[in-house]
């Protein structure tokens, strides 16, 4: 019997059955995709990090489609359970719900991580928008230097280099990360609110006539 190998974090080689993988349409279907569904539970369980689907599906052995139809069935299953499975574009990722934060902390001493400044949630938004952008637009944008902001932007892992401009120079390219995705509750950039609704209008509302 052939046997897929699997490799864990700590290089021990583990085998799964060929058969605990076949696709639908095989004999014992229900049962094949109960396995590929917890198996892509332990690797996101264990992963602590959004995983890709390509990623996930390639390790178990099935299609992408699949792969997202059986993390949609995760998703439900997590409904009355303390975590949930983000999604977040064409990543996944487990998490704790919002509302058991205060006891996670009080368990744990977690301590969050310090809010973003004004600064740094500004050159954010105009990132998100308008990525892949450059820091010399985002300066143009906001009128003054914004080297501090992208630096902290980087260290939160909220914004990435995903290239470099062709223009002499060739400034870097940032655009948003996963992490952003997770940390607004976003499913894709799709979701961003509309630049309308962001704009305030300095005119007063006209009063009814007489």
């Amino acid at each position: 019997m052939d046997l897929i190998a699997v490799t864990a974090n700590n290089n021990q080689s583990h085998s799964f059955p060929e058969e605990a993988l076949k696709t639908p349409g095989d004999t014992g279907e229900a049962q094949d995709r109960n396995f590929a569904k917890r198996a892509i539970e332990a690797i996101l369980f264990a992963a602590g990090a959004a995983v890709p689907l390509e990623k996930l599906a390639e390790a178990v052995g099935i299609d992408i489609k699949t792969t997202s139809a059986l993390c949609d069935e995760l998703a439900l299953e997590c409904e009355n359970r303390g975590i949930q499975l983000l999604s977040l574009g064409d990543r996944r990722q487990f998490c704790t719900k919002e509302e058991y934060e205060p006891y996670i902390k009080a368990a744990l001493g977690v301590r969050p991580p310090g809010g973003l400044s004004q600064a740094a949630l500004e050159v954010l938004a105009i990132i998100a928008y308008n990525q892949p952008t450059t820091r010399v637009f985002v300066e143009q944008v906001r009128g003054t230097d914004s080297s501090h902001a992208i630096t902290t932007l980087l260290e939160r892992g909220l914004i990435e280099c995903v290239g470099k401009l062709d223009v002499p120079g060739k400034p870097n390219l940032y655009a948003t990360t996963p992490e952003f995705l997770r940390l607004f509750g976003l499913s894709s950039l799709d979701e961003l609110p509309a630049i309308d609704a962001l704009r305030l209008s300095d005119e007063p509302e006209e009063e009814g006539g007489l």
